[in-house]
């Protein structure tokens, strides 16, 4: 994966690229390294709004496949973080 940029991954495009080197993730290893949750913890930091879909998204990304793919207990895992982040 060293040789492929953020775009390539699913569910990155243009506008996601951008959101992500806006808080200091600019490559695949950065992500890798980081993971779905601290990404969208860094995006909520910076944005304050940012929504569920950007946290299946990252995941999904990281994972290889389009989000809406992602196994059903990931997304239950997920949205109780999510739900658990939004309420602190």
């Amino acid at each position: 994966m060293s040789d492929m940029k953020l775009s390539d991954l699913p569910n990155i495009g243009k506008t996601a690229v951008e959101r992500l080197s806006k808080v200091g993730i600019n490559n695949v290893e950065a992500l890798l390294q980081e993971g779905s949750k601290e990404a969208w913890l860094r995006l909520l930091a910076e944005e304050h709004d940012t929504c569920l879909n950007t946290l299946y998204a990252l995941e999904g990304a990281i994972q290889g496949i389009r989000w809406h793919d992602l196994a059903d207990e990931k997304k239950q895992e997920l949205k109780q973080f999510f739900n658990a982040m939004k309420k602190g």
